[in-house]
């Protein structure tokens, strides 16, 4: 295993075990030998983690190399918990895994008490039902819309009648029960709205569409929002 791989398996296992990990511990996580992670555990130092401890005591990561130290009030860090724990019930295991991992980075770079607030955070979710894992390959719609290309998706309406379309996918939106691909259909020269439940596969093309998506979901946008009440308006990510 290359060493810039092993020192970062090393940081993340540093940033989600529980603190003070042994080397011991440290080494059944990565897969390396005692000596591999106390020789990494030097490497680390050398390139600016502060990583507290030493052999025989266990470690803690103190200060991320990797991140600034963050600092939010404890309303933002309840926003924080809150958000990526609604992520972990969207019914996307791939999804769920790394609203973990962003947790645990940032509060890695925690200070104590704050790092307490975010561990013990007085708002949790719970859902009775969880949303079931989609059927069509998620990732692949997901890559599709950062890549800006159009897809080919086979799709079952509601009589269970299958068409296959050449779409331009915008965003992916998570409803209450259900996920819906945002697109522009090329066969209906238009902007229509799939039920991702009912996409039974989906096929990358090598047709580029890039830089038309976002200012293509932004009307698309403004078309589902006009006429609507203030209360059902949707409201693009970051505006």
């Amino acid at each position: 295993m290359p060493r810039s791989d092993r020192l970062f398996r090393l940081l993340q296992a540093l940033r989600t075990l529980h603190s003070p990990v042994t080397a011991a511990r440290l080494s059944e996580e990565t897969g390396v030998s005692l000596r591999s992670v106390y020789r990494d555990i030097d490497g680390l130092r050398t390139a600016g983690a502060v990583i507290d401890g030493e052999r025989g005591f266990g470690y803690r990561l103190t200060e991320d190399i990797a991140l600034p130290p963050q600092m939010f009030t404890r309303l933002e860090i309840e926003a924080l918990v809150l958000g990526l724990a609604e992520v972990k019930h969207m019914g996307e295991p791939a999804l769920a895994t790394a609203a973990g991992a962003v947790l645990s980075k940032i509060t890695a770079t925690l200070p104590d008490r704050l790092q307490r607030q975010a561990l013990h955070a007085a708002s949790h979710v719970y859902r009775f039902e969880r949303r079931d894992p989609p059927v069509a390959d998620i990732g692949l719609l997901r890559e599709a819309c950062w890549q800006e290309r159009a897809v080919v998706i086979g799709y079952l309406d509601a009589g269970q009648q299958r068409t296959d379309r050449q779409v331009l996918p915008l965003a992916i939106v998570y409803l209450e029960r259900m996920l819906v691909l945002l697109a522009w259909c090329c066969l209906r020269q238009d902007y229509r709205k799939f039920r991702v439940d009912r996409i039974v596969d989906i096929r990358m093309t090598e047709e580029s569409f890039r830089p038309r998506r976002v200012p293509m979901l932004r009307d698309f946008v403004a078309v589902l929002n006009a006429g609507a009440p203030e209360t059902s308006k949707m409201t693009l990510s970051g505006q």
